[in-house]
């Protein structure tokens, strides 16, 4: 077996984790603070994976208010509710195979960076990356690294990777379209996976090389013979 891409950069919530129990109960959170009216439950799912003040500005938050949102939520996401959370079953075996593979793996998310270390060191996922914990690229908490493109062109700095980038041996694998598209503005594919939180046929419509339905698919997506 043999590796398709040299650098395989991961989404976590939704893609490796499921983070939405943590999530939704500290957006609930933010707006009882606020005292805006909460979102219906199917638009609540939306914030799992997107920039957090995005999604409380496309829902319902006024923008003078978004900022507190945001700070409510962290209150509380950082206190213990990032913890409520749990690696979809099969995760940790595709890593394995693709790691085996000779596949780098790095984590490449909208959370911001410490925020994002906390968890995938609760979740033992750092075991396999190849620096650890200085494998997880996330946003910042100022707000001057927010987009998945702008974590992406940090992981890609920060692994010295933009040759392969453009040889086309990196790859994205996420769970929705900011996904695909954030991957897409430096020249890098994006494998979406139908397990997270994306609606019907955002992926595809956004541009996904391919939508895999289970980890052993993806396995087969980033591994050859």
């Amino acid at each position: 077996m043999s590796a398709r891409y040299d650098l395989v950069l991961l989404d976590l919530d939704g893609t490796l984790a499921d983070s939405a129990p943590g999530i939704l109960a500290s957006v609930r959170h933010a707006y009882a603070a606020l005292g805006v009216a909460t979102p219906a439950e199917p638009d609540l799912r939306g914030f799992v994976g997107p920039p957090l003040a995005e999604s409380f500005a496309t829902h319902g938050v006024p923008p003078d208010l978004v900022a507190d949102a945001v700070a409510a939520y962290r209150e509380v996401y950082g206190a213990g509710n990032l913890f409520d959370d749990a690696v979809f079953p099969g995760v940790p075996g595709c890593l394995a195979a693709v790691r085996a593979a000779g596949s780098r793996l790095a984590v490449a998310t909208s959370k911001p960076e410490p925020t994002a270390r906390r968890v995938v060191e609760h979740l033992g996922l750092h075991e396999h990356l190849d620096r650890g914990l200085d494998d997880v690229f996330g946003a910042t908490f100022d707000g001057s690294r927010s987009t998945k493109g702008d974590v992406v062109a940090h992981a890609l700095a920060s692994l010295d990777a933009a040759a392969l980038s453009r040889a086309g041996r990196v790859v994205m694998v996420g769970d929705r379209e900011h996904d695909v598209l954030g991957a897409a503005a430096h020249g890098v594919a994006c494998v979406g996976v139908a397990w997270g939180y994306a609606r019907p046929g955002e992926l595809a419509a956004a541009g996904a090389a391919a939508v895999v339905g289970t980890p052993a698919e993806l396995t087969a997506a980033l591994v050859g013979e």
